[in-house]
């Protein structure tokens, strides 16, 4: 019996109990429905592996010496099942202190000792179970906040739509010509909607990446073709500003197995990026086939491929060391005067690393910036 007093549950917990010796799971099952409790016993590691896939437990107390499969194998197999919520791992041990480090490298979040001292193993399992629960209603909270914003970027949009198409016809005269100082005016709020019609759109997008809910359309595909067509859209806008654009796209670049519409928006936002913070000099972008995988600890332990490397570089204003460590972060806003609503950027990175890619950006202020996509040549 514990000699702390019992803290309230506010449900009843599901903890899974394994060990292949009957007398050390009774004892744990006794401890733990003393104190309310649900607990289920398994002997051995992969029937708590099928357990745990079928009706996932809020924690494991887990034996580390059994046959077959012994504690750190099954910790591991956990630890690595993606359709698996986070589960606390209690490791019970009779073993000295580098079995218990090897333990919690595989991935246990705690130990207690045999012969188990029953305060001690009740104020794991406390502790335990609050940071799941802890998790559990952060995990809660986020998805209804990513929903909320969803469903109201998705409200949102169908009012501007429609706003968006009464101001058209306003400005075709359709319903009459009007005076110029109200065709002027039309037209400021025609672009102003059409800009929050954009936003909205895009974080519906982001959304939908966020959530797992974004189907691309993959097929083989040739990036050259593709980037003059965005440079041909924004080529007035280029003019405008007197900038000069040099295209680099070597003629020999594979293709790269992507979805068009998705690429498209990455390189419309990174040339339309360089365009909007550019006011004098040039935008450069290269085209290339690379070796070398990107740098980040996923793709390093990737086979050796060929990758399609797309550079857009700028002779703008920079951006600063602090800015570039979260610029592609949502919602993150440059310092820029000229900065957006600080989607455009992890919207390309979802988009990228949808595509088995990776983008990143270096920069320096008052010298321009380089932003860099790297996406697997097609097998």
């Amino acid at each position: 019996m514990s000699y702390f007093p019992r803290p309230p549950v506010s449900h009843q917990d599901r903890l899974l109990v394994v060990d292949d010796l009957p007398d050390n799971s009774f004892l744990i099952q006794a401890i733990l429905e003393e104190e309310g409790y649900q607990i289920a016993i398994e002997d051995n590691g992969k029937d708590a592996l099928a357990r745990i896939e079928q009706s996932p437990p809020d924690l494991v107390l887990l034996d580390v010496m059994m046959p077959e499969m012994d504690g750190y194998e099954v910790t591991r197999r956990i630890r690595e099942n993606p359709s698996l919520p986070f589960i606390p791992i209690l490791l019970i041990t009779a073993y000295d202190q580098p079995s218990l480090v090897k333990g919690l490298d595989t991935g246990a979040d705690d130990f207690v000792r045999k012969p188990v001292e029953v305060d001690e193993l009740l104020a794991r399992v406390r502790s335990l179970l609050r940071l799941k629960h802890t998790l559990d209603e952060r995990d809660h909270i986020a998805k209804q906040r990513e929903d909320f914003v969803s469903r109201l970027a998705h409200d949102l949009r169908t009012p501007l739509v429609a706003a968006d198409r009464m101001l058209q016809l306003f400005l075709d005269g359709a319903l009459g010509e009007l005076p110029l100082t109200i065709q002027e005016a039309t037209g400021t709020l025609a672009r102003s909607n059409q800009n929050l019609l954009e936003m909205v759109n895009t974080l519906l997008q982001v959304y939908r990446y966020e959530a797992g809910r974004q189907t691309l359309n993959l097929q083989a595909m040739d990036l050259r073709g593709l980037i003059a067509e965005v440079a041909q859209q924004l080529k007035p806008l280029i003019q405008e500003k007197g900038l000069s654009l040099d295209l680099d796209c070597a003629k020999d670049v594979p293709q790269v197995l992507g979805d068009r519409l998705e690429l498209r928006r990455v390189i419309t936002n990174l040339l339309g990026n360089a365009i909007k913070f550019t006011d004098q000099g040039k935008i450069s972008i290269h085209l290339r086939t690379v070796s070398a995988p990107p740098q980040g600890s996923f793709y390093k332990q990737q086979q050796p491929r060929d990758w399609v490397e797309l550079e857009v570089e700028d002779t703008g204003s920079g951006i600063s060391a602090e800015d570039q460590a979260k610029i592609f972060n949502r919602f993150q806003q440059g310092q820029h005067r000229r900065a957006g609503s600080g989607l455009g950027l992890h919207l390309s990175r979802c988009i990228v690393e949808a595509h088995q890619g990776e983008i990143e950006a270096k920069s320096k202020l008052g010298e321009g910036s380089c932003f860099i996509v790297r996406l697997p040549v097609a097998k």
